[in-house]
């Protein structure tokens, strides 16, 4: 593999030996090379394959500083290690493009106002959240700056895209819209505030978001189907939590045009009754 051209000293344009073309990224890895310098393949740590769809192209390399690139690398060396999150090549350059922009509102003074978004994320996603806010203290850590508080929800965002099984980033703003609105009917149905620190919350939600994930990526409905028998008992046996789950169906087909199926409707009921009535248990 053979150099083509340098972007910057972590990003360079790079061939192999059949003539493909790759953007290559590591720290230092463009460092005074020139065309037709051989690659340490060692140091590689992402590449990109221009012509992909799914790839950025080659100008947006070039606009990127390498500071950027150098702190996106630390950084998803620190969530791979605490919170075992692993981006992808497309979602690493999606993160290191968001934080060299960032970096850039942050000097010129921009905010984005998060308004009662920062709230939803806080509880909906805590770990992720948490995570989150370590990732944006060691960006200021590292540039002695301050970023607005709402990049804490926006690297939020970028956490739970890498955890989402190739769903966009513009999908899981969707989902975290979505099932804020859902609490939402829960806390309004039952006049109560949930317990966002518990384990059957916890396991709504990601019920929840798992359920969403299926209907982004077309896996809705696969697998065996329960007796439809089995959703009557349910709404005979647990009726306020039954007519909950048909409001939260109502809510999904208005926004996203979603029809809760019979063993969604199952598992949900369950889910509404333990969260509303089993909230510091197990």
């Amino acid at each position: 593999m053979r150099y083509l051209k340098n972007f910057n000293n972590n990003a360079a344009l790079v061939e192999d030996d059949s003539g493909k073309e790759y953007v290559i990224i590591g720290n230092g890895i463009g460092f005074g090379k020139h065309p037709g310098d051989l690659v340490d393949e060692g140091k590689i740590e992402r590449r990109f394959v221009p012509s992909d769809s799914n790839t950025p192209e080659i100008e947006e390399f070039k606009n990127i500083r390498p500071q950027a690139i150098e702190v996106t690398s630390k950084v998803t060396a620190m969530l791979a290690q605490k919170g075992n999150l692993n981006f992808s090549d497309y979602q690493y350059f999606v993160l290191v493009d968001h934080i060299d922009f960032a970096l850039k509102r942050s000097l010129d003074g921009i905010e984005i106002p998060d308004g009662t978004v920062r709230w939803n994320v806080k509880h909906l996603f805590p770990n992720e959240y948490k995570l989150a806010c370590e990732a944006i203290q060691l960006i200021e850590s590292e540039f002695s700056v301050k970023l607005p508080v709402s990049e804490q929800i926006f690297m939020t965002y970028h956490l739970l895209d890498a955890e989402s099984d190739g769903t966009k980033l513009q999908d899981t703003v969707k989902i975290t819209q979505l099932i804020a609105g859902i609490v939402s009917i829960v806390q309004y149905d039952y006049h109560i505030e949930l317990d966002h620190d518990s384990f059957n919350y916890n396991r709504f939600v990601n019920h929840l978001r798992s359920l969403m994930i299926q209907h982004l990526s077309g896996k809705w409905h696969q697998g065996q189907e329960l007796d439809p028998a089995v959703l009557e008992i349910m709404r005979q046996r647990y009726p306020q939590a039954a007519e909950t789950v048909e409001r939260i169906n109502t809510f999904l087909t208005n926004k996203n045009g979603w029809q809760l199926n019979p063993d969604d409707k199952v598992y949900l009921i369950l889910h509404v009754w333990r969260v509303t009535h089993r909230q510091t248990d197990d």
